[in-house]
């Protein structure tokens, strides 16, 4: 199984930028997808996370300014990050919860980092 993040880039305040996170391989189930992103010096940190229940959350500092959504024939899960702030700069990391067999369980699996840079 992998995790391919990709969409990352440099973008002035107020911009707008949407990241893709796309699973494949051995791929039974999906039951959580969810990004972080990582700024220098900081902790890293949950931005949102989709539920294959249908519910997706927000870290209160993205409420409002970021979408997450999924494909589910893709396996993969977008972030339309709008309103950007010189705060949101930082590395985002996409993870998920995965099955990859009809047997067994679900192990946890990053994807590689992208960045976004956002100036004033």
């Amino acid at each position: 199984v992998q995790l391919q993040a990709s969409g990352g880039g440099s973008v002035q305040a107020g911009g707008s930028l949407r990241l893709s996170c796309a699973a494949s391989g051995s791929i039974f189930s999906i039951n959580v997808m969810s990004w972080y992103r990582q700024a220098p010096g900081n902790l890293r940190e949950l931005v949102a996370t989709w539920r294959s229940g249908g519910s997706t959350n927000y870290a209160d500092s993205v409420k409002g300014r970021f979408t997450m959504s999924r494909d589910n024939a893709k396996n993969t899960v977008y972030l339309q990050m709008n309103s950007l702030t010189p705060e949101d700069t930082a590395v985002y990391y996409c993870k998920a919860e995965i099955k990859p067999h009809v047997t067994g369980g679900y192990f946890l699996y990053w994807g590689q980092g992208t960045l976004v840079t956002v100036s004033s």
